[in-house]
This record gives structure tokens, sequence and C-alpha cells, in this order.
């Protein structure tokens, strides 16, 4: 048996409800809706948060905190993430795109971080032009160069 095969066994699946369709139904004239009022009307209905006139939950709560719209999000790489490249390889920006580390030009820049272990040497190569801002952490440095590679920024 596949797990497209599969189906409910004979008669265990409830056939929907079609409103309106006669007294006969049992959800016929007013099709379950009653009889006036703003929710038996067509379009009729409260907006979303509305509480019958009772002051709505999100304006009794108080505001909290600060939104820096301004604020600058980092795509993160972490020393662990260079074990995909081989020794000796060059790790730049297209190489990070390629093997999916960063995605691309949607964020402010890139924060090479210490998390992990590096055994091989590597030239990390990161570019400001296309991002402007590249963040190296001492712990990631002293790693790659520690296992014989070297960082280099440019731009």
């Amino acid at each position: 048996m596949k797990l497209n095969e599969l189906s409910p066994a004979p008669g265990s699946r409830k056939s929907r409800k079609r409103v309106g369709r006669g007294v006969g139904s049992g959800s016929g004239k007013t099709a379950g809706r009653g009889s006036k009022g703003q929710n038996s009307r067509s379009g009729g209905g409260v907006r979303p948060g509305y509480e019958g006139g009772q002051m709505p939950i999100h304006r009794r709560l108080p505001k909290r905190g600060f939104t820096n719209i301004f604020r600058k999000e980092f795509e993160i790489v972490n020393i662990q993430d260079l074990s995909r490249f081989e020794s000796g390889n060059v790790v730049d920006m297209a190489a990070l795109v390629q093997k999916g580390l960063i995605k691309g030009k949607k964020k402010a820049g890139v924060r090479l971080l210490g998390k992990g272990d590096i055994k091989y040497p590597l030239t990390v190569k990161l570019d400001k032009g296309k991002y402007g801002f590249i963040h190296i952490s001492k712990g990631a440095r002293e790693k790659i160069e520690g296992a014989g590679g070297n960082v280099m920024i440019e731009g």
C-alpha cells in the first residue's frame, strides 16, 4: 500500500452543507443567518478586531518598545559554514551565494562570525562595494588565519 493509494472508507465523508436551497433542506429561507441584523445582510458583519463597542484589546494593551526603521540586517555566515568549501579555495560573495550561505542583495551586508572550527586554509575575500558593510569578528579572523588562511576586505 502506498500513500497515493489511501482513500477514506466509503460513507465516512460528510457531504458539505448546501445552505439556502429550500425549506426542506433544513437550512433554507434565511440560510442559517437568522432574521435581521448586520450579520444577516449581504456584505454584513463587523471588521476584524471589533468588539461591539467595547474598547478593543489592541487599544487596551499598552504600547511598548521601539522599531528602528533604519535597522540594518546582515547575512550571518559562521566559520563552520565555510566547511562547504575545499582547502585553498577563494571564498567571495559569488561563492557564498552559489553555495547557498547567503541569499544575495536583500540584506545590508555580511557578518562573518567565529562559531565552529576550520582545519584547512581558505582565502576569504569579501568586497564592500555591492553590500556596503562587511563585519568579521575577531575570533573568526583568528581561526581562519590560525588554519593558514587569510582574510581580505576590498572596496
